[in-house]
């Protein structure tokens, strides 16, 4: 019982979490199809995203912000893509491509200025990300189409400069989710694609006169959306987890622990600290680039000034929530964070609705839970520097 108790208490954030999605899920009363297909959706999306964020807070970063930054130049990746009407994978693929310089200068700039501001890396990466947004929005609002040559009508907004608010993306839309997905319908079996094209077709349930439920059955299975899985995107993810991983058994991964642990020590024992924390902040920073790409080929649709925003503070809340702290995650703690912080994005205006007779009861309470946890976390962590100082 006290080994029981004891698990509950160090695992409180998410146990605690873990309980309010499930009362949510009920709350809404939704199928269990809907919400698994939105879940699951939601989750191969955004954890690109939230695992960006590990490799900092083992460099003793802390929750970088800063990913903002580097969302924003997946987003110029995607606005040349567009402009150069390439489609398809080859669409994602040059995004990926062009992302990679634009986001590793952009990380070695924020790289710089985080060894600058040793010890608040996280207020500074929050205002490096808005700083970068009003040079972001003065770009694609003023300088493209004035000083930048474009003329794409599809993207230039009437007056002849500044981009348009909406980017239609349907040319590459699920370019990497359609590569392999599974469906599964209910009542109707699985279907498999491969490269856009169905190699496995779900088989309708044969007619059965003899059985009076038979057709209730159909009717109910008709009624229930499809759950898919796109595995191609799912085993990137994969493939990024076991990169972290392996990351951290390199001499470069034994030195962001080092240097996460005590940044003196680790400079009295010879490791280059700038070097490594700039290292750090770069690949987190084209992590976040292409986890914006996987994320906007999901959407569909690229909201020029917006889409980027909220992504820091939605990772970093994804990440807290699994169990994460200031100075400590895992690649579980980010992956099981993703997934209960978007069962409440999916469940909580749902709940409202049922619950309160207004959705927006559900939009008001997933804000404070992404806020919240952000501030407790920040409050925990200078509660706790303040206590090592002390003692």
């Amino acid at each position: 019982m006290k080994r029981v108790l004891a698990m509950l208490r160090n695992h409180a954030v998410p146990v605690t979490f873990l309980l309010v999605s499930l009362a949510l899920c009920i709350a809404s009363r939704q199928s269990a199809s809907f919400l698994t297909g939105e879940i699951l959706n939601r989750l191969v999306r955004n954890s690109f995203t939230t695992l960006s964020l590990l490799i900092p807070v083992l460099a003793g970063l802390g929750l970088n912000f800063g990913i903002v930054i580097g969302a924003m130049a997946g987003q110029m990746a995607i606005v040349t893509v567009v402009h150069w009407n390439l489609t398809g994978f080859s669409a994602l693929g040059t995004a990926w491509i062009l992302a990679l310089p634009i986001a590793v200068i952009f990380g070695w700039l924020v790289g710089c200025l985080f060894n600058r501001a040793k010890g608040r890396e996280m207020v500074t990466g929050l205002i490096a990300g808005f700083f970068s947004n009003g040079l972001y929005q003065l770009l694609f609002l003023f300088l493209v189409g004035s000083l930048i040559p474009f003329s794409n009508p599809d993207l230039i907004l009437p007056q002849g400069f500044g981009l348009r608010n909406t980017v239609n993306l349907k040319s590459m839309e699920y370019s990497l989710d359609d590569v392999a997905s599974v469906s599964w319908m209910a009542g109707k079996g699985m279907e498999v694609r491969l490269a856009g094209k169905v190699v496995r077709k779900p088989e309708a349930p044969a007619a059965d006169p003899d059985n009076p439920f038979a057709a209730l059955r159909a009717m109910s299975a008709s009624f229930s959306p499809p759950i898919k899985l796109p595995l191609a995107t799912a085993g990137i993810i994969v493939l990024l987890c076991v990169g972290i991983r392996r990351l951290l058994r390199t001499k470069l991964g034994q030195d962001m622990r080092a240097v996460g642990q005590d940044m003196h020590i680790a400079a009295v024992a010879g490791i280059p600290v700038d070097q490594v924390r700039m290292v750090a902040v770069i690949l987190s920073t084209v992590l976040a680039a292409w986890g914006q790409i996987i994320y906007l080929q999901n959407m569909g649709t690229l909201n020029t000034y917006s889409s980027h925003e909220q992504i820091g503070m939605f990772a970093v809340a994804s990440l807290l929530v699994g169990g994460a702290t200031v100075s400590r995650a895992t690649v579980w703690q980010a992956l099981m964070g993703t997934l209960m912080f978007h069962t409440l994005f999916v469940t909580s205006p749902l709940a409202g609705k049922h619950l309160m007779g207004d959705p927006q009861i559900g939009e008001y309470f997933r804000v404070f839970i992404a806020y919240g946890v952000i501030a407790v976390a920040l409050a925990l962590h200078a509660w706790g520097g303040g206590k090592k100082s002390s003692d």
